[in-house]
């Protein structure tokens, strides 16, 4: 088995306003073991909560992979019942099961900003995680793909809902059904990803794209992240009405007022979050 390292499954970094969280066991293709899947359940709530900061960038340690999925050697025989609990870890993801679906993002109400930094391979649980970030920068060395069902499993932390909505039907049942790998540039080409860099630029582009963002003003940026997200699959005057709720919210915030006046002024924005 491969030796784990001495440090955290996942890192931590506050970057002022941008919060930096690194998959960290390179030697595995940073699968997801149950530790990391705690440590990003936590994260990702301690980010949600925390008005400071205003944008998350998700990244994998190494050049080879963003993420491999659910590691076939701790988390799947752990789930399955397989293998007996080991350490505090195990016995959490047992305990609460829910555990894994915050991992995923899945049934998560984030209304704040993510950015997949994709260093590598993004596959499984790595492409499920990814698809519930809002924009994605690709290696052009990464490749994509959904292979559960080439091992008799199936995609269970978000693909079936999610793939379909964000790039065409057809398109997204061959990814699941096949199982098969593309590439950075299909993958660009289906709108799966925003941007295809070389892979020493991956990280700092995302930070780029995080750092404008952050500039931006914290409330509008919820609202507009809330809104879509809700607002997804509805019919239009249902999403009309959720817009007309987040117009209400962003036009009473003093955001609202300094925004504005900051243009006429010719000057920064200094944006408070409310």
């Amino acid at each position: 088995m491969t030796a784990e390292p001495s440090e955290p499954h996942l890192l931590e970094e506050v970057r002022g306003d941008i919060l930096l969280l690194t998959l960290n066991r390179p030697a595995a293709r940073n699968a997801i073991s149950p530790e990391m899947a705690c440590r990003l359940s936590d994260a990702y709530a301690r980010y949600a909560a925390d008005d400071e900061l205003r944008v998350l960038v998700l990244t994998g340690a190494g050049r080879k992979a963003f993420c491999a999925g659910g590691d076939l050697a701790l988390t799947m025989p752990l789930l399955t019942g397989a293998r007996e609990p080991q350490d505090d870890w195990d016995r959490r993801v047992l305990d609460d099961p829910a555990v894994m679906d915050r991992s995923a993002l899945r049934h998560s109400a984030i209304d704040k900003p993510i950015i997949a930094a994709i260093n590598g391979t993004c596959v499984a649980g790595g492409l499920e995680t990814m698809l519930a970030t809002d924009i994605r920068i690709a290696s052009e060395t990464a490749r994509f793909g959904l292979p559960e069902a080439k091992h008799g499993l199936i995609p269970f932390a978000g693909s079936l809902a999610r793939l379909p909505r964000q790039i065409p039907h057809a398109a997204a049942m061959e990814m699941l059904l096949t199982g098969d790998m593309i590439d950075a540039e299909r993958a660009l080409a289906l709108g799966l990803v925003n941007r295809v860099v070389p892979q020493a630029e991956v990280l700092s582009r995302a930070l780029c794209i995080a750092e404008s963002i952050a500039e931006n003003g914290p409330v509008a940026i919820r609202q507009i992240k809330r809104t879509v997200r809700l607002a997804t699959g509805l019919a239009l005057e249902q999403g009309f009405a959720l817009e007309d709720e987040a117009k209400r919210i962003v036009m009473a915030s003093k955001d609202a007022r300094e925004g504005p006046l900051a243009f006429m002024e010719k000057r920064p924005a200094r944006f408070e979050g409310r």
